[in-house]
């Protein structure tokens, strides 16, 4: 039998994946927004059995080594890497890093003749995480969770590009792009909120009938009138 906190935590991975796997099978047009919506804000954080910073709910990926430090990842990156890694390596196999491009995560610091990175998407002591190119909460409406609107199928990723490397866009990253920021509750979303019908509450009075006009007396509703 497990301890009670090993269950837990086993429970809380479990139905993650469960939502994930019914995520899977749903129609396109449910998921335009990206697997999170399902899992949740339970599916990363917790209150009780946190395992690191940000009150994160799952422990950190031990077993993806970084190749630059052949150590195991570091900051947020690490929590990131418990679902987004190969089983194999120490993760739960969705849309695993190793489907992903070249570019480099989870830095400790990040040299500013190779990329000028806003200081808002670094993390704590200017590392450059997962976090750095996604905002992974639900408001976030953008394609992959990405930090720009990239475009409905990520066409225009160079949006993203140009926030790092402006001097490597055409016009010299001349282009104005709007970051999505939902770590900072002091402002506001770039984008506006998904408009939530109001819930029906079964319990209230129903309000009453509008009241019907009046019948006319002079006649002048008689369909015989000349």
């Amino acid at each position: 039998m497990l301890p009670a906190g090993t269950a837990r935590v086993a429970a809380r991975v479990w139905s993650g994946a469960l939502a994930l796997l019914v995520l899977s099978l749903a129609p396109a047009a449910a998921r335009a927004y990206g697997g999170h919506d399902s899992v949740g804000c339970a599916g990363c954080h917790s209150l009780h059995t946190v395992k690191g910073p940000s009150d994160f709910a799952v422990p950190p990926n031990p077993k993806l080594l970084d190749p630059r430090t052949n150590q195991p990842y570091m900051g947020s990156t690490a929590f990131c890497l418990f679902c987004h890694a190969d089983a194999n390596k120490g993760g739960q196999g969705y849309l695993t890093v190793s489907q992903h491009t070249s570019h480099s995560f989870g830095l400790a610091s990040v040299n500013r003749k190779v990329a000028r990175v806003p200081s808002e998407l670094l993390g704590e002591g200017g590392r450059f995480e997962c976090l750095s190119c996604h905002d992974a909460h639900p408001s976030n409406p953008n394609y992959r969770y990405m930090r720009v609107d990239v475009g409905p199928k990520g066409e225009e990723m160079e949006n993203l590009c140009i926030m790092c490397h402006p001097a490597k866009a055409e016009g010299g990253g001349g282009r104005k792009v709007v970051m999505f920021d939902s770590m900072d509750e002091t402002q506001s979303s770039s984008r506006p909120a998904r408009a939530v019908p109001p819930k029906s509450d079964p319990g209230a009075t129903p309000p009453p009938p509008a009241p019907k006009p009046a019948a006319k007396t002079d006649g002048s509703d008689d369909p015989h009138r000349g």
